[in-house]
């Protein structure tokens, strides 16, 4: 029998991040996961200077035998209409992959590793929690995804009445040949949405990886659309003819959308578990670190009572962090002017720079978080 003060499910970001603000602490700590690591995760795969920040990234150190793309630009454009080119003076962000990323982290975050472990159980057992029948543990957190299990314990709906988004996406390392051919800047992702505003297409060159996606809210149209921008792609000469990867699919919920519980006694989700990916992006890397930081000082302050009356500030955190949702209020703006001014922002030079990209895709108005 495994025993620990927490465990947490999931070995992402949100989980391995949490579990090194708690392990510092001098908490007894736990990471479960599925899979092992490092693992494919579908991701466009940038960070901003806040994770880097958040995360206390030694830069130089991770880019040893690592990508980590410094970002210059943006092009963004309707899908198949002229782009717009937005050129920074500075980095505004890192591209990085996510199968190193998400290794990097979990190495460094000092927890016991528990990897190639599904569960396969969850028991509330008078003052602690069972898992599998042989961990322990006085504090469940729920790390896993917008699929996790924790969530499921605490009565999420995944895939019933979740509004979700569908994502698909490749990434895969360029022959000689295929580089020659990519037309790609790599300081400049390019970002393509659709006139109706239900979702964007991506494509990204880290290096000599290069980084297509799609991501949708109209989840039953997710792969042709993934097809059909990759074939759009290749009709302008972006990327190269003989790209034959597989898409692979992933989903999230983004924040205005989600209605799961995220905190009772004894447990909690932090991450794309607790549905926190930003509305306007789809973002979720810097919302699932800092969740983990919110909810890791939270379990601190707690004194080892985890009772939902000493956790329950997690929950008023993460609405005072991320604000109140608005799932429920319908806009009164009609659909077709709130078409068009959208279109308008992604077409207009100075509009994508300051609304799309500085604030909603790089969220630089908003101060990291205080640890």
């Amino acid at each position: 029998m495994e025993t620990c003060d927490v465990l947490i499910i999931g070995g992402g970001p949100a989980g391995s991040s949490c579990a090194r603000e708690l392990i510092k602490a001098g908490l007894d700590v736990i990471v479960m996961d599925k899979a092992s690591f490092p693992r494919d995760k579908v991701c466009a795969g940038w960070i901003t200077p806040a994770v880097v920040e958040e995360l206390e990234l030694d830069l130089d150190h991770y880019r040893q035998g690592r990508i980590c793309q410094d970002i210059l630009g943006f092009k963004t454009a309707t899908m198949g209409g002229a782009e717009v080119y937005n050129d920074y003076s500075h980095t505004v962000s890192f591209g990085i992959r996510r199968y190193e990323f998400d290794h990097y982290l979990l190495s460094r975050c000092g927890a016991r590793l528990v990897l190639n472990t599904a569960v396969s159980d969850i028991a509330r057992q008078h003052d602690h929690w069972l898992v599998n029948g042989n961990i322990r543990a006085s504090m469940l957190i729920g790390a896993g995804g917008h699929f996790c299990p924790v969530a499921r314990y605490l009565g999420a709906k995944v895939g019933k009445t979740e509004q979700s988004v569908c994502a698909q996406e490749i990434e895969f390392k360029m022959t000689t040949q295929q580089l020659a051919q990519c037309n790609i800047d790599a300081e400049t992702p390019e970002l393509y949405f659709y006139p109706d505003m239900s979702g964007y297409g991506w494509i990204f060159r880290k290096d000599q990886y290069i980084n297509i996606g799609v991501g949708r809210e109209d989840t039953g149209k997710i792969a042709n659309a993934a097809l059909q921008f990759m074939e759009l792609l290749q009709q302008q000469g972006k990327i190269p003819a003989d790209i034959n990867a597989h898409f692979k699919g992933h989903a999230y919920l983004l924040y205005d959308h989600a209605q799961r519980k995220i905190v009772d006694d004894s447990v909690l989700l932090i991450g794309d578990a607790a549905g926190l990916a930003y509305t306007e992006s789809g973002e979720g890397i810097r919302p699932a670190i800092e969740s983990a930081l919110l909810a890791a000082n939270v379990i601190k302050d707690s004194q080892d009572d985890y009772q939902l009356q000493k956790l329950q500030p997690y929950n008023d955190l993460i609405v005072r962090r991320f604000g109140k949702k608005h799932f429920k209020q319908k806009s009164w703006i009609p659909d077709k002017i709130r078409l068009a001014l959208a279109n308008k922002i992604i077409t207009n030079r100075f509009l994508s720079r300051h609304i799309l990209l500085n604030r909603f895709f790089l969220r630089s108005e908003v101060d990291t978080l205080y640890r």
